[in-house]
């Protein structure tokens, strides 16, 4: 009888094959407490370990072929810079110098910390930063049990299909070799890295599917659907025949979608559609381009400050990496956010939670975001330095998080005149920039008017707007079911964005340009409704861009428009779905 597993959907497609699984080292880690005056032998074992693994990254970034997605490599320097972490090489020698631990032992004790400090993240981006870790973690104890990773030079004359508790994105090197067809991992998010490359690879993929791993059994016939989030393990022959014929479907339906790289983006009734990618790295501009990007119209800067409490980037850096990303985005529109991280640094708190010193925070309505920024006025200007340095080599847009206080909006001002100053007054170069707003609570809604008087665009987070408004967080499993981007409350601030932003025009002489850049922005199946309700700038992932595009030229706004306001005006879920089989009809 067939077994269905469901999981997270975070690449598109349907993959069928012979299971393959690969065992997690932490399953089986060996604890004892290792002979007085034999700690430093025991340290030394660690450091054998990490030489190993950063041996064996080397040679995995050596063998990338040139046609590799630019994310693979970028995810491999991660790894190899949390190798070099402090809080991984030296704080987990503490455990051994400390407490006599042996070296796998402290290792999972160090990563349970270090994993604390990530859970007690709001931000789902920066929470799913932890698998980064436990596979670093992962390929350490493999090295010191004297075990590699996935076997490289894998063949096979059947298809198949990898099944595991975590991928790294340095071991999905088999996936482009076309040794599996697709993969399911007992944990991971639709931002982690693994899924981040799995689209970049365009691989069928489901994560967080818990305790598929321990279900399924080497060499069982598994059914991987990547749009459902669903497995199906030991099919019966008609299923196993009619999701064949699936795959062939998607795949013609893959290559249908490439030849709309170069297509304008525009709907049957003439209105132009700007579509934009989500960022994360500089690296991964080639894979924006590679999809016909308009532009960046979100790229996250968390990454040159993870990991680095005690080292922040300094404004060299990066004003490199902004100028990397607007050089290799050759003119088109490049929008920014500045840091969106808070107090819950992490790797920042490990000390503490060893000792048994740790006082609980709630993150998610704590010190982050733009309030962070402001707390370190000389930390957020050295960041509006390198920006306005940047703009020089293209047109940038910055985008302030989570705004909320008219207070925050007039610091934020403040300190942009004060970082132009700083560099006038040292003879550096600096271009114009427009600045945008992230609308993400429901508090800049209500005081848009406000928002738009001060703002040259606003941007529409979704993600944190949803769970705002909704009061879950949708990393809680107990609740996340009630995480719902089509409930009438998010939909009614949606709205209003939308339609207050056009109708700044009237008022201000020009209307202020809003996007939406969260997970709605691509989803092709709320394109229409979001058209209908007057967006015409879509931001999201590069894989994702093509598929959105095919919905906008098969749209007619006119006939969208009032549509989706029949949508907004239903508050009960049954009318609700009824008025949003007629915008797909």
């Amino acid at each position: 009888m067939a077994l269905q597993i469901f999981g997270i959907p975070v690449s598109r497609g349907v993959a069928v094959g012979r299971a393959v699984l690969m065992s997690s080292a932490r399953l089986d880690v060996a604890h004892y407490f290792v002979d007085p005056g034999q700690e430093e032998q025991e340290v030394d074992r660690l450091r054998a370990a990490r030489q190993a693994v950063r041996a064996e990254l080397d040679a995995l970034q050596t063998e990338l072929p040139e046609d590799a997605p630019a994310e693979l490599s970028a995810f491999i320097d991660v790894h190899k810079m949390l190798l070099d972490d402090p809080q991984i090489g030296r704080e987990t020698a503490v455990w051994i110098r400390r407490r006599r631990y042996n070296a796998e032992w402290a290792l999972t004790a160090q990563l349970e910390v270090i994993g604390r400090s990530f859970d007690e993240m709001d931000d789902s981006y920066l929470r799913e930063r932890k698998a980064d870790v436990e596979q670093v973690v992962e390929r350490l104890l493999r090295a010191l049990r004297g075990t590699g990773g996935l076997a490289r030079g894998m063949s096979s004359d059947e298809d198949l299909v990898l099944v595991a508790h975590d991928i790294s994105p340095a071991d999905m090197m088999q996936f482009k070799q076309g040794v599996f067809r697709g993969f399911v991992t007992d944990v991971g998010g639709k931002t982690s890295h693994t899924a981040i490359v799995a689209r970049s690879l365009d691989i069928p993929a489901v994560v967080g599917a818990r305790e598929a791993s321990r279900l399924i059994r080497q060499d069982d016939w598994v059914i991987i659907d990547g749009d459902g989030g669903l497995l199906i393990v030991d099919p019966s022959p008609i299923i196993l025949e009619d999701y064949r014929v699936r795959k062939q479907e998607s795949s013609l339906a893959r290559e249908r979608l490439k030849r709309l790289k170069n297509t304008p983006a525009r709907t049957l009734d003439g209105q132009m559609v700007e579509l934009l990618a989500n960022i994360e790295l500089p690296d991964d501009c080639d894979a924006a381009l590679q999809s016909g990007a308009a532009g960046v119209g979100l790229f996250r800067t968390e990454f040159l400050f993870m990991n680095r409490a005690h080292d922040l980037p300094g404004e060299e850096e990066q004003f490199e990496a902004y100028r990397r990303v607007l050089q290799s985005m050759q003119g088109r529109p490049v929008t920014i956010r500045t840091i969106d991280i808070g107090a819950d640094k992490p790797l920042g708190t490990e000390a503490a939670y060893r000792d048994g010193d740790f006082t609980h925070l709630n993150p998610a309505l704590g010190l982050r975001a733009i309030r962070y920024s402001l707390s370190d006025p000389a930390m957020f200007r050295v960041q509006l330095r390198a920006l306005l340095r940047a703009a020089s080599f293209g047109p940038l847009r910055i985008l302030i998080p989570m705004l909320a206080h008219v207070g925050e909006i007039r610091q934020t001002f403040a300190l942009l005149d004060t970082a132009r100053t700083e560099l006038a007054a040292s003879g550096q170069a600096y271009g114009p920039v427009e600045v945008g707003a992230m609308i993400e609570v429901p508090g800049a809604v209500l005081m848009l008017p406000l928002f738009l008087k001060y703002f040259d665009f606003v941007s529409v987070g979704t993600n944190d707007l949803v769970q705002y408004t909704l009061a879950i967080d949708r990393a809680d499993e107990s609740v996340a079911a009630l995480y719902d981007p089509l409930h009438p409350a998010v939909l009614q601030l949606l709205g209003q964005t939308i339609a207050q932003s056009h109708a700044a025009e009237a008022w201000k002489g020009r209307a202020v340009h809003v996007s939406v850049c969260g997970e709605m922005a691509g989803d092709p199946s709320l394109t229409r409704l979001l058209l209908g309700m007057g967006l015409r700038s879509f931001s999201m992932h590069p894989a994702q861009i093509l598929s959105v595009k095919q919905e906008v030229l098969r749209a007619d706004c006119a006939r969208l428009a009032p549509l989706a306001q029949a949508v907004l005006a239903e508050f009960e879920p049954e009318g609700q779905q009824r008025a949003l089989a007629a915008l797909t009809a």
